[in-house]
């Protein structure tokens, strides 16, 4: 993600921010992806924090969401802004590629956010995409819940914007299937996507597979659209911690990032490497204060080919 500068007094100001240092109230605007002063801004402004200009009365993002958790509940509100900043951060870093803009005439998806908790009770929530509408659970919004869980099911990622970035990955797919040589890329790398889901996800918690050469994840062994998915989802994290560490002016010997655009090269293996050199870096500081490493993966040669062809579809919208 960017750094971003004040209108007024050019300090710098990250993108969660409402008001500046100086005290200039600023927003977002995800079609010049810059912050401005505070004019005509989302509905949302003051009930969730959201920073965003408005396109009629919500903005872009929030536009999307058709339908939120249940504010009876009282741990809901705070729910739904964490998950609706995870949104907003996908959403922009998307928007580097033109996806959602203004030039973008395709569908657009429908969020529903939902909790477990409600004012009359508990109740299941599954996160998933159905034909172009996206279902999150909100309640992982909490760290407790969403550690608890990673250990559950023996994950080494599990966060809101890493489950924004799966989620939106099906979606893409969707839109990117309209061209017949996207399918047939997509099926000699990925498989057939035609295959049965329900059988496939029977089989996986049934006789669960370990990632190989070609997989990213346990979970991309599954099925051709859940592998997709879970690429798309790694090439986002890729793509935004390079672009972070440019932000920053983070470089190391070999990896010089001034000047460079992380959403603007094209070539996948460039942007691959510096991103895992940045990673590692980032490893070994965590581990001075015993954090999780930042990135916990190894890039293979079949996982980087798979990340090629997400990297080369998903750079204009289709």
């Amino acid at each position: 993600m960017q750094v971003f500068r004040c209108p007024v007094c050019d300090r710098p100001v990250y993108f969660h921010n409402t008001r500046c240092a100086c005290g200039q109230e600023v927003a977002f605007d995800p079609e010049t992806q810059s912050m401005g002063i505070a004019r005509d801004t989302c509905a949302n402004r003051d009930r969730i924090g959201c920073n965003w200009v408005a396109e009629a009365v919500l903005c872009r993002s929030c536009a999307m969401t058709r339908t939120v958790p249940d504010l009876g509940a009282p741990e809901n509100l705070g729910h739904w802004r964490t998950t609706e900043y995870a949104k907003r951060w996908m959403l922009a870093n998307l928007g580097r590629w033109g996806w959602f803009g203004a030039i973008d005439k395709g569908d657009r998806p429908v969020f529903k956010l939902l909790s477990e908790q409600t004012s009359t009770g508990e109740i299941n929530v599954t996160m998933g995409h159905a034909n172009g509408t996206i279902t999150i659970n909100v309640t992982e919004s909490d760290e407790a819940v969403r550690v608890e869980r990673r250990a559950e099911l023996g994950e080494l990622y599990r966060t809101m914007l890493g489950h924004m970035r799966h989620e939106m990955a099906h979606f893409l797919h969707l839109r990117l299937s309209k061209d017949d040589r996207f399918v047939a890329e997509f099926r000699a790398l990925f498989g057939d996507e035609r295959t049965d889901y329900g059988e496939a996800l029977k089989r996986h918690y049934d006789n669960p597979r370990t990632a190989d050469d070609s997989y990213i994840s346990d979970y991309a062994t599954m099925h051709p659209h859940e592998d997709w998915a879970e690429t798309v989802a790694h090439l986002l994290h890729l793509v935004d911690v390079l672009d972070s560490a440019t932000a920053v002016a983070l470089s190391l010997p070999g990896v010089k990032t001034q000047g460079y655009d992380a959403y603007a090269q094209t070539d996948t293996e460039d942007v691959l490497n510096r991103a895992v050199q940045i990673s590692i870096a980032v490893n070994h500081v965590n581990r001075a204060v015993d954090l999780p490493d930042l990135y916990p993966f190894v890039l293979t040669p079949g996982v980087r080919k798979k990340l090629a062809l997400a990297h080369r579809s998903l750079r204009a919208p289709a």
